[in-house]
């Protein structure tokens, strides 16, 4: 029997905007949340995520083992030079 983390972890993507914050979170589709603050979009982002995760387990789409087995999404860095056009 294969046993799983009592967590999951999730990589979200936070942007300021012109209103506040705004939050994404790519592993589930259609994880959107903003807020006024950081915090604030970070809390709710972690809501829309747990009612999703719920929503999904009830109607059992929902799979821990398909999860961690398709979960392929990487975060990283790019360094690239400034056009000559931008002052």
């Amino acid at each position: 029997m294969k046993t799983y983390p009592n967590n999951i972890t999730f990589s979200v993507v936070i942007e300021k905007d012109k209103d506040g914050y705004v939050a994404e979170c790519r592993e589930l589709q259609g994880c959107y949340a903003d807020g006024t603050t950081y915090e604030e979009v970070l809390e709710n982002i972690k809501n829309v995520i747990s009612l999703q995760l719920e929503d999904r387990v009830e109607r059992g789409d929902f799979s821990l083992e398909t999860f961690t087995e398709n979960n392929s999404i990487s975060l990283t860095t790019l360094s690239l030079p400034i056009p000559n056009h931008v002052s």
